[in-house]
């Protein structure tokens, strides 16, 4: 846990890092913050009401517990067990098993499954599956998630306006005068280079804060080999049935929702399944639970 926690510090000061240097390279200092505060105003709208939209850009409803009962008080046990808040509970219409959770922080959070995984769920693996989206709010991956969109956001930004700049003449070509270091052809490269490696860093954020959550949800519910064959069963199923799902909101899922193979693993918001099933064993051998 600790080393996830660590590798997520040290990826968000990689991301700072990078914004630093291509924002003294390619915006200067004043392009730079411009390009960090229309990041930050839009991303602070989409962190406010992150819950909102991502619950009605999936179609979810809410359900009270006479409705789902047995949701009700799985949901309520967990996060009587994480110490937080019981988040309000959503079904999503479709029979592709997954689940997610959101919310800026846990007084103002939901979970959201999906008709289909309480079908194929046994009470156990959706225990898991809760724990693993409670974990989510505990830990604050929103706002975590929201910071590396900044940041990311605000590279993006400067790489169109450095963009505009060379197509009106205004970078590169003066390099002394502009006070550049990297020259024309530096210019070029990182306007390319830039967003890539800002987006691999934000994507790498993402994975970790799901290897996290699988660590820290199978701690509450105790239950790591649950969590990790629920995953696998998720896994099999989102890949026959892929969600009909915005994009960018596939890394809230559990699973990748969208089927993504060869290359487009290096551009997934999730960790490998096999790779976090293993860590689930081992941390149920290390704890007796196996």
């Amino acid at each position: 846990m600790f080393t996830n926690t660590l590798k997520t510090f040290l990826l968000l000061a990689a991301l700072t890092a990078l914004f630093v240097v291509v924002g003294d390279a390619i915006g200067g200092r004043q392009g730079a913050t411009l390009a960090l505060i229309l990041a930050a105003v839009m991303n602070f709208f989409a962190y406010w009401f992150s819950d909102k939209m991502a619950l009605a850009m999936s179609g979810a409803r809410p359900v009270s517990e006479a409705e789902a009962p047995e949701l009700h008080q799985i949901v309520a046990k967990l996060a009587r067990q994480a110490g937080i808040p019981k988040p309000r509970v959503y079904i999503i219409p479709s029979q592709t098993p997954n689940a997610f959770a959101t919310g800026r922080n846990p007084s103002h959070a939901a979970v959201a499954v999906t008709a289909g995984i309480m079908q194929i769920l046994n009470r156990d693996e959706l225990e898991g599956v809760l724990a693993h989206e409670i974990s989510h709010i505990k830990n604050r991956d929103i706002l975590i998630s929201s910071i590396a969109a900044v940041l990311a956001g605000a590279i993006a930004y400067l790489a169109q306006m450095a963009q505009w700049a060379l197509f009106f003449g205004g970078l590169g070509h003066d390099d002394e005068e502009n006070n550049n270091p990297l020259g024309f052809i530096g210019v070029i490269l990182m306007i390319v280079l830039a967003p890539l490696a800002a987006t691999l860093i934000q994507l790498a954020v993402s994975r970790s804060r799901e290897y996290l959550a699988d660590a820290t949800g199978a701690k509450i519910c105790r239950c790591p080999l649950s969590l990790a064959r629920a995953l696998e069963k998720l896994e099999a199923w989102n890949r026959q049935m892929p969600m009909n799902v915005n994009p960018a909101q596939a890394q809230m899922f559990i699973v990748n929702p969208l089927k993504g193979e060869g290359l487009m693993q290096l551009f997934s918001t999730h960790p490998p399944i096999q790779d976090r099933i293993a860590r689930l064993v081992e941390l149920a051998k290390r704890e007796g639970l196996a």
